[in-house]
């Protein structure tokens, strides 16, 4: 009986430090893991926008492989709004 107590205990214990693991990874450990893979992917996101930005200034234009096709992307430059008389807006 001593030892079929004994083993109870034992079990019982390794179920409470499975569960105390468990509780601690989710908590403690993996925030920490998302945390820095987020901000790593944030500095590989920032790193390539400077890149782009970059040959962009450099070139004059940045041409980036999609697949089997090539984006082309260049600056925008806004045409100037032409200022209509009134005059010309109530007819």
């Amino acid at each position: 009986m001593a030892d079929r107590t004994k083993a109870l205990i034992v079990i019982l214990v390794l179920i409470i430090v499975v569960l105390a693991g468990v509780v601690a990874f989710t908590f403690l450990i993996k925030p920490k893991v998302t945390g820095y893979i987020v901000e790593k992917q944030t500095e590989g996101v920032q790193i390539a926008v400077n890149a782009i930005l970059l040959q962009l200034q450099q070139q004059g234009f940045v041409q980036i492989p999609v697949g089997n096709q090539t984006l082309i992307l260049v600056p925008y430059q806004q045409p100037e709004q032409v200022q209509q008389a009134p005059e010309a807006l109530a007819q």
